[in-house]
């Protein structure tokens, strides 16, 4: 499969960072996990609660992810962290970035996870 390691099973990717994140690899300050995601906090946050949800699947890009049940459960995963942190109740923003001008800079499907502050429209 064109993109792929030799070696490295077909939903991986060795040099992939969110990857070796969910291979647990990489250190991550993880705050949730299931057997298909993982969720962490980011290292360059853009507000009080800024975490990330994966698949632990390698899929590079949203336009790319064919699998709705594994959509919907990052979903449903970012809505139980926004209860855990404590944000559900005021409020706050769930970003998928998609390619290089969608802000992506990771290519590794992320769910962000942002609360704790007033955002504004447009995001920018």
């Amino acid at each position: 499969m064109e993109g792929q390691h030799q070696g490295q099973p077909q939903d991986q990717q060795a040099d992939c960072i969110f990857c070796r994140i969910a291979r647990g690899e990489i250190p991550a300050q993880v705050v949730h996990e299931s057997a298909d995601a993982v969720a962490f906090r980011d290292l360059n946050p853009q507000g009080p609660t800024h975490v990330l949800v994966i698949p632990r699947r390698h899929i590079p890009q949203l336009h790319q992810a064919d699998d709705a049940a594994l959509l919907g459960r990052l979903l449903l995963m970012a809505r139980d962290i926004a209860e855990r942190e404590g944000i559900a109740t005021r409020g706050y923003r769930v970003v998928i970035n998609n390619g290089p001008d969608g802000g992506q800079s990771v290519d590794h499907l992320h769910l962000h996870v942002l609360g704790g502050r007033r955002f504004t429209w447009p995001p920018g």
